[in-house]
This record gives structure tokens, sequence and C-alpha cells, in this order.
């Protein structure tokens, strides 16, 4: 953490091992909050808490405060004040190698009543194989209870690459679960196996009826899109319920995509990018094929793009109507402007802070919530200009 200096009146003793000294600072301390111009206006930045290892995903508590998961495996409960719980107790073991680990957290549709929250991981399997799995369970002060997992991507498979995952739900009784290809790119192309695909189940866990492959043979009946390479931001627009999905991607080529029923991404046969070792992608035919969607959006120079929301319904604000995603590469906060679906401007916000940004959410209260990927993360509360040019 950073400390304003303070000027200490320093009077020798006989005893004095120094001269001057500063006084201690409390360990819990916060640093000052910040302000930042920006395209609309001036922001302010409030460091809630530090002292997170990796903090992955944020969930936004309606009784106040949040939920933060740690990629080693802890969920902790992150109090309105900034204290910071213990890890909270019955949360699935993890394979906590590479990318992998505690993902996502998201709050059930019905957490008011339910109190069920949706964790996304990468789930151990037999010698040094894994998966990513999606669990539910019930949250207590201290522990949860009532773990099952509904989800497991097969076959679990050696690596430590694209687990994905973000948790999203449509608001029609389906819950959609992204996920990676476990850096083994042609299985987003094989619809007998779950890797770079785009899953949705009935909120239960159950299989839809009306999934496009519910009635094929040889084929995931989970599947809703398929020929993806690592999806690690998903949201659903509150305007208009249209599902938004953002991929993290090669060397170039990050980018979004609006996933229809049935449709074919491309990875890796379309794409926009190459190998982080300079070298074309071996499957690549180009960046369009017939058959194959086109990305809806697409970064040439990659921001190494994470956890998205969209910031909406808050019409004081400057930055209504805006989707937010964090660049981890870039390490900075991407702001969109939309007209509608359509992206007409892109500003990036969070450039001085020179950290990994890995997932961000919008508050009813109209602020921004930002965790930073780092060895002593940090969530951050962003309070936007107050009105619109």
């Amino acid at each position: 953490m950073r400390h304003t200096s303070t000027l200490v009146f320093c009077i020798a003793l006989p005893f004095a091992l120094s001269a001057c000294a500063q006084p201690a600072q409390s360990p819990n301390a916060k640093p000052a909050a910040q302000t930042q111009a920006t395209e609309t206006g001036e922001m302010r930045i409030e460091a809630i808490v530090s002292d997170l290892e990796h903090p992955w995903s944020l969930a936004l508590l309606p009784e106040g405060g949040f939920l933060v998961t740690e990629r080693p495996g802890r969920l902790r409960r992150i109090a309105a004040d900034g204290t910071l719980s213990a890890p909270i107790a019955g949360v699935p073991k993890v394979f906590a190698q590479g990318q992998g680990g505690l993902l996502d957290v998201v709050l059930d549709p019905d957490y008011a009543n339910n109190k069920r929250i949706w964790l996304s991981f990468a789930e151990p399997g037999d010698g040094d194989t894994a998966g990513t799995a999606v669990a539910t369970a019930t949250l207590a002060a201290s522990a949860l209870s009532d773990v099952q997992v509904i989800y497991r991507q097969l076959p679990k498979l050696e690596g430590g690459n694209h687990f994905g995952s973000r948790i999203a739900f449509d608001g029609k009784g389906h819950v959609f679960i992204s996920q990676g290809e476990r850096n083994q790119r042609p299985l987003a192309q094989d619809l007998e196996v779950l890797q770079g695909k785009l899953v949705r189940l009935n909120i239960d866990g159950s299989q839809p009826a009306d999934n496009p492959f519910a009635s094929g043979v040889g084929v995931r009946k989970a599947i809703w899109s398929y020929g993806h390479r690592n999806m690690q931001g998903m949201a659903v627009d509150p305007r208009t319920g249209t599902l938004w999905q953002s991929e993290h991607g090669p060397r170039g080529g990050d980018e979004i995509n609006l996933p229809q029923a049935g449709k074919n991404y491309g990875w890796p046969v379309i794409t926009n990018g190459i190998n982080y070792s300079g070298l074309k992608i071996p499957e690549a035919v180009g960046e369009t094929k017939p058959g194959m969607e086109a990305p809806y959006h697409v970064w040439e120079k990659s921001p190494g793009l994470s956890g998205m929301d969209f910031y909406t319904g808050h019409t004081g604000s400057a930055w209504n109507n805006s989707l937010f995603l964090g660049a981890l590469a870039d390490r900075n906060l991407i702001r969109l402007t939309l007209d509608g679906d359509r992206i007409v401007s892109e500003e990036r916000l969070l450039n001085d802070l020179g950290k990994r940004i890995r997932d961000v959410r919008v508050g009813a209260d109209g602020n921004v919530y930002v965790l930073t990927d780092e060895d002593d993360g940090q969530l951050l509360r962003l309070v936007p200009p107050a009105t619109s040019k």
C-alpha cells in the first residue's frame, strides 16, 4: 500500500537508534482515494480492500458487501467497510494450477429467498487432469451448505490453460456456462466434447428440450454454440435480454460475440490472430468462412479480455448505456459506448493504475466495482462523472 509521508519532528535521545522515524501504519489502512480525468469528466477511485490473492470474480450482495473468489480456491466475504472475512468453508476442491482454480461467483436469480450462489471452477480429475465445473450452494455467514456440482466439462484433460469461465442467467429459467477449449484447438469444433463450447442448462441443471442439439446423435446436448477459444466474460444486456460474450483470443483476435443457438463461431478455423510465437495458427484458413460466424467486434491487438458487465438504467450518469470489460494484457478497463447493440466508441480507464483487471461489476448504486488480478489484488470502487456531456 502507499501512504502519505508524515514529517516527524525528532528529538535525540540517548537510547535512540535513529534521529528520525516514520510512525507505524496500520496494516489495514487504505490508500487515499484518487481521481482520474476521463472523456466524460472526473472519475473517483476508491480502494475498498487489498491483500487479495489473485481475485477472480465479484458478486455484489443485496444485503450489503461483496463475495470475492480467489483463484487458489478461497471464497471471501467483504463487508461494505472493507472488512475481509476468513475463507468461507465448504468450497469445492479446485485444480489450482496455471489458469485453473476458483473462478466465477454469481448470485442465483432467487437469491433473496434461497441464499443460493453459483461457482465455476477448475475441477481436478484422475491423474493430473481437470475440467471446468459449476456448483451451486447455500451461503451462510461463514460456510456453504448443500453444495452440488451441476455441470462438468467432459472429458477432463491435462494442462492448466483455458478453463473460461463465466455464468449468466437469461431470465427465462436457463443458465449459460462459458468455458475454454483447454488449449487444444481442434476440440472447439468437435461436438462430441464440451471444450470450447457455450453450454445452456435449465436452472435446475437439467437439459433444455429446445437446445439446438437436444435431439442430435453423437453430440453433447447441453451445447448452445461452439467454436470458442477461451470465454472469460459474459453478461446479459438488461435492456434487451441479449447474451454477450467476450473471448480471450490468441495474439490478436480478442473478440465479442452475441452467441446464438447452434452457431459455429469458428475457432480455430477462422480467427483474426496468430499464435503467441508469431507463427500462423495451423488450422486457420482466414478471418471468414461460409457457415462460421465472424466476431461481432474484434480487437486487432489483444487487450486480454476478462470479466464484463453492462451499465444501464442510470440516466443521470455519463456512463449510462455502456459495456465494461476488464483487460489483463493492456492493464486497464475498457468502456464501450452503446447505441442499442451498436458499439459507437471506446475509452480506456485505469491506465495509470497499471494493474491487470480481472472482473468488473456494476452496482445498483451506479458505481463500478473492479478486481485487480495481482498477488496483492484489490477491490476498487469507481465513482463515475455525475452527468453526461
